[in-house]
């Protein structure tokens, strides 16, 4: 019912605005465009119509796609005219998984990025550590692993630093980090079995257990320095991809205010502990928190860890480690219960899977629930997929489950590859992130940053996807899995827009679709594949508003 209202509301837009079209010249003035954009390549992600010249903004719908000489009729008195000079528009950038909330607290806390001596990175300490005097905990992150990879901190060393309270400081990732006795007394580790103060996987989730939860209008603070952010790279919508309940409040709370300057969908992270009786609860919490840009409608479910670690769920032995495949950290059975009852309530599952055992435990889990179900109208998406078997990447296009790639892992000088090679070995390790493969199959192809995990910026993850290279590498040959820029643009539009079914309203620029648009410095199309990276966002549209605009783009009535 829910897709019909779209329908409905599209419907009735486009027949308002086909009204005022076909009125006399005087109608058409009585009801000014707010913004005309003039001489412009727009890229609309409409396969009927691709490209476009101009491109009209009535409120905070598009009233007009096409000619210059069709947006004439639409200047009139009071109408903002942007002469784009060959300059590039297209839809608002879609993060399809990223942790905007949890992970925006870094900019409260201890920022450390950067620090490549100890001299520099101590100093952050000890000014951190004054600067948040009445922190039960100091916390901090983006500790440079990299930079002390030969010269590892110790636990010592932060006793020092930090010596009359918990310190924790994770890595760039989030998958690590570096705390002193207090931290690791407070989660019922013995600091004496652990002398570099290095946790991670499980050591790590009991300390994450252990840090004082932030407060609503912490949550807050920190969504608003990131969306700032956000809209400066071109995004206009993000799927929060693990939220729990505390943040999902703070979202509706931002939301009711009128402060959200994105649009947000937020996955309620699901228990397997818990098995299918919590989601009644997730139902109450999804239903009650609905409003204009945030909704959380979707759920989370991790279904492995990752192939660096050995915590992936492989369907053959690690290289480095051929005693051991992984493991699911939900058992088949569990997933298909969970899955068929989200299912059955209308939730968009999203589950993290980075091993082939986990891929193939996924689809199955989604395969079971269409035939309990039926064939109804469903967005379910797999979060990763690292590596998949051949046998089954055709299936993402036979049942309709999207494939959801952060491509800022694509390339080979990010922290975890050779982790990640190495375990798997040359052979396997050459299909990485099959894109191209599932693609080809006629899976439905979605990219995301999996912030902070990897950039921000969507023109990063285009341009790795593209061309699967280090942004300061060689020229070389692409990589087998490396993708064309229409699909790559498609996965950060439209295909994202439709995983979370606002492909109605939004993802596309079409007339009577939500004024949510973007323009480049440039054309994508008309400059190197490796210069993608370098173009800047100049204009950010959210429902015909800006949100961030360059001064160097015109805009004046």
């Amino acid at each position: 019912m829910a897709r019909w209202g779209r329908l409905a509301k599209k419907c009735a837009a486009f027949l308002l605005l086909a009204g005022a079209w076909f009125t006399a010249g005087a109608a058409v003035a009585a009801a000014p465009a707010t913004t005309v954009f003039l001489g412009g390549a727009i890229y609309t992600e409409n396969p009927k119509q691709p490209w476009a010249g101009a491109l009209v903004v009535r409120d905070d719908r598009i009233a007009y796609v096409g000619s210059d000489t069709g947006a004439r009729p639409f200047i009139t008195k009071g109408a903002r005219v942007v002469p784009l000079r060959g300059r590039m528009m297209l839809p608002g950038f879609h993060d399809a998984h990223a942790h905007p909330m949890s992970a925006s607290l870094r900019f409260l806390r201890c920022q450390l990025g950067g620090k490549t001596d100890k001299a520099a990175l101590f100093a952050a300490m000890r000014a951190c550590s004054v600067a948040h005097r009445d922190a039960a905990w100091i916390v901090g992150y983006e500790w440079p692993s990299k930079a002390f990879k030969k010269h590892p901190l110790t636990r010592a060393e932060l006793d020092t630093l930090v010596p009359d309270r918990p310190a924790y400081i994770a890595n760039e990732a989030g998958f690590g980090a570096w705390v002193n006795s207090h931290a690791l007394a407070a989660a019922g580790i013995d600091p004496a079995t652990n002398p570099a103060g290095y946790v991670s996987d499980d050591a790590l989730e009991r300390l994450h257990a252990k840090i004082p939860r932030a407060s609503e209008a912490e949550y807050r603070a920190a969504l608003k320095l990131w969306t700032v952010k956000a809209n400066a790279f071109g995004i206009t919508s993000v799927f929060d991809a693990a939220a729990s309940p505390p943040m999902v409040e703070a979202y509706h709370a931002t939301d009711l205010a009128g402060e959200l300057k994105l649009r947000v969908v937020a996955a309620q992270l699901v228990d397997p502990k818990r098995g299918v009786e919590q989601v009644d609860e997730m139902i109450v919490r999804r239903d009650s928190t609905r409003g204009p840009r945030f909704r959380a409608d979707a759920a989370k479910i991790f279904l492995d860890g990752e192939i660096g670690q050995h915590t992936a769920a492989l369907l053959a032995p690690y290289a480095d480690k051929p005693d051991s495949s992984g493991a699911l950290f939900v058992q088949s059975d569990v997933l298909k219960m969970l899955v068929r009852r989200l299912d059955e309530e209308r939730f968009l599952i999203h589950i993290h899977v980075m091993g082939d055992a986990a891929v193939r435990t996924g689809l199955d889990a989604f395969e079971a629930a269409i035939r309990a179900n039926g064939t109804d109208d469903r967005r379910h998406q797999l979060a990763h997929v690292a590596l998949a078997d051949p046998d089954d990447t055709a299936r993402f296009g036979a049942i309709q489950v999207a494939a959801n790639f952060s491509p800022g892992w694509f390339r080979d000088d990010d922290p975890d590859m050779a982790a990640t090679k190495t375990a798997l070995g040359p052979k396997r390790a050459a299909w990485l992130y099959p894109v191209a493969r599932i693609a080809e199959s006629g899976g439905r192809i979605v990219m995301s940053s999996d912030w902070p995990a990897t950039a921000m910026n969507p023109l990063d993850g285009i341009e790795a996807a593209v061309t699967r290279r280090p942004f300061i590498a060689a020229k070389g040959k692409r990589w087998s899995q490396s993708i064309n820029l229409d699909l790559a643009l498609k996965a950060y539009t439209f295909n994202a827009a439709w995983v979370v079914r606002d492909d109605m309203d939004n993802g596309s620029l079409e007339i009577g679709k939500q004024a949510d648009l973007i323009v480049l410095e440039r054309n994508l199309f008309k400059i190197p594949a490796r210069s993608i990276h370098k173009t800047r966002v100049l204009l950010t549209l959210l429902d015909g508003e800006p949100v961030y605009r360059d001064k160097r783009l015109p805009w004046r009535t």
